[in-house]
């Protein structure tokens, strides 16, 4: 063992910056990059990592203190130098002889894991106060690779679903869940061999108290739909309806925490030093949240509430006996229903919804698409006119970048990259496949991809991670019929296009009216980021670009 001085690196301009945040105590078990301590000056705050791995021997700073590059900030018994990677085994035999304290016993023990080939338990971890919850997806299967943190399953609650992540990388070996089960925390997932390395919990297990792990709890999926009593007296009082005001004061990666989950942190009350929101306090919402006890303001927005849900002064919603008029049939709304009905609702309610109406004569586009696909007919792939305008949606967004943007509290988040979102129905409802880096492909490969993708969403097989991360999305009908319609947003994209069957219409060339194919088009856009100019612009350009291709390469 060998002792290392941790220090703080370059963090630029700044001579002293306040110590606001402790991430590690003395007897923790930390990885090269963990974050040591959290800094603030009066413009922003920063997290310094640590420079190696190995366990917290003594602090050097303390909460409130100032410090600036080549302050030493804490002392690690490191084991780097003296226990190679390629014999974890010696490292691990020779620990119980040299140092059978605690500290040592953290050390050894993710090197005993790093050795394993399995099998290894994967079990379900604390899902906050639920006795049992229903499997309702499972994403793998024997045979699959997992990685640290992938999601292995999806339960659902009366009240939320969530994914339950796994603890180890490697490959299942056996699954003991299938849909419809019920489980439980401690519950058996799965079984892994070939375990490459140890998770966070050896060296949780094994050392006096864990640093913080942004990526230890599941993942909240989308929108949770919950009516709950008021909150537990021993919590702080939830109000989201109070005023946002200034930024929430937390850090860097409890915000990137906030965002995996997707907790609106603005209604996070902090219990750290000056109301600070720590990771403890976003699992706690979390835990909340899912048992009910309290409700977001996107829930109550969403909730048809007998009161009206969160408009003051609406009518209560009608209660209605409609078996006395005849006879009925009950249907639960599917996961999908549910999930996208709420999304739907908050998108409509709060995005102030515009919609402009275009026409494109895809005529010559569409005899080079049966051409195409004439030629190409061994190739297996068919090319579809959603392919042409993905690529014509890549081209518009280069050229009216504000399209391709988020907004975030007052600021607006401008993307440099293009993953483009398309509507596919589905026997369960609506989902929204992305094809990612859609400006690097081409047609041909982004109709294999969108093939690909609409057959899994058939199957109920669509990961998270396919349907994330989208900068604009198209909602086609052409196959179904109709004119025009508004699109609802998709949040936090800021416009969406809507398309409608084409038809053979008469157009006049300056001699004599012609048959054109002609194509409706309907772009809804957020009136907070996008005015009336740019709107009706990029629908021309849009428009242009299905009418003559050749523009794409100008």
């Amino acid at each position: 063992m060998a002792t290392v001085e941790v220090k703080v690196p370059d963090i630029g301009d700044f001579k002293d910056v306040e110590i606001i945040e402790l991430l590690v105590k003395v007897g923790d078990t930390v990885a090269v990059d963990q974050s040591l301590l959290t800094v603030e000056s009066d413009k922003a705050s920063m997290e310094i990592p640590s420079s190696h791995a190995g366990v917290v021997k003594e602090m050097k700073v303390k909460l409130g203190d100032k410090v600036g590059q080549g302050v030493l900030v804490l002392l690690l018994e490191s084991a780097g130098a003296a226990a190679p990677a390629a014999a974890p085994a010696t490292a691990s035999a020779a620990a119980p002889a040299a140092a059978p304290a605690p500290v040592a016993a953290a050390v050894a023990a993710p090197a005993v894991a790093a050795a394993s080939v399995g099998p290894v338990e994967v079990r379900v971890p604390d899902i906050g106060d639920f006795k049992e919850v229903a499997v309702i997806e499972v994403f793998v299967k024997p045979g699959d690779s997992v990685k640290l943190e992938q999601s292995l399953i999806t339960v659902e609650s009366d009240k939320a679903s969530m994914e339950i992540p796994s603890s180890h990388a490697g490959v299942v070996s056996e699954l003991k869940v299938k849909v419809g089960d019920k489980v439980k925390e401690g519950s058996l997932i799965a079984l892994l061999q070939g375990v490459a390395s140890a998770p966070a919990a050896a060296a949780v297990a094994a050392a006096p108290a864990p640093a913080p792990a942004p990526a230890a709890a599941p993942a909240v999926v989308a929108q949770v739909v919950a009516s709950a009593p008021a909150p537990a007296a021993a919590m702080p009082a939830h109000d989201p309806t109070a005023p946002k005001g200034a930024l929430p004061h937390a850090s860097p990666s409890v915000r990137r925490f906030a965002r995996e989950l997707g907790v609106p942190l603005h209604e996070v009350v902090g219990t750290g030093p000056k109301g600070r929101i720590t990771q403890d306090d976003v699992q706690g919402f979390v835990k909340r949240v899912m048992a009910g006890s309290i409700v977001t303001a996107a829930q109550k927005s969403a909730a048809p509430a007998g009161d009206g849900g969160s408009f003051p002064g609406l009518l209560a919603w009608p209660k209605v006996d409609f078996a006395k008029f005849g006879p009925i049939e009950r249907k639960d709304l599917s996961r999908i229903q549910k999930i996208s009905g709420a999304n739907l609702h908050r998108n409509w309610v709060l995005i102030p919804h515009v919609t402009n109406h275009e026409e494109a004569d895809i005529t010559d586009l569409e005899a080079f698409r049966v051409a195409t696909n004439k030629e190409n007919e061994k190739s297996g792939v068919k090319v579809t006119m959603l392919a042409f305008m993905i690529k014509a949606t890549v081209a518009a967004l280069k050229k009216f970048p504000q399209f391709n943007a988020s907004l975030d509290g007052e600021q607006i988040v401008l993307k440099n990259y293009f993953h483009i979102g398309f509507a596919a129905d589905t026997p369960n409802g609506l989902v929204v496949p992305v094809i990612r880096d859609a400006d690097k492909k081409g047609i041909f490969e982004i109709s294999a991809e969108m093939s690909d993708l609409a057959k899994k969403a058939r199957d109920g097989k669509l990961s998270p991670a396919d349907m994330t991360g989208g900068c604009f999305s198209i909602s086609s009908l052409g196959g179904i019929g109709g004119r025009y319609f508004t699109p609802i947003i998709n949040a936090p994209e800021v416009a969406i296009m809507g398309v409608c069957k084409s038809s053979m219409e008469p157009r006049w060339d300056g001699k004599q009216f012609v048959p054109r194919l002609i194509l409706p088009l309907s772009l809804s856009w957020d009136h907070r980021v996008i005015d009336g100019a740019a709107a009706a612009r990029f629908n021309v350009y849009f428009a242009s670009l299905l009418a003559d291709f050749r523009r794409i390469v100008l």
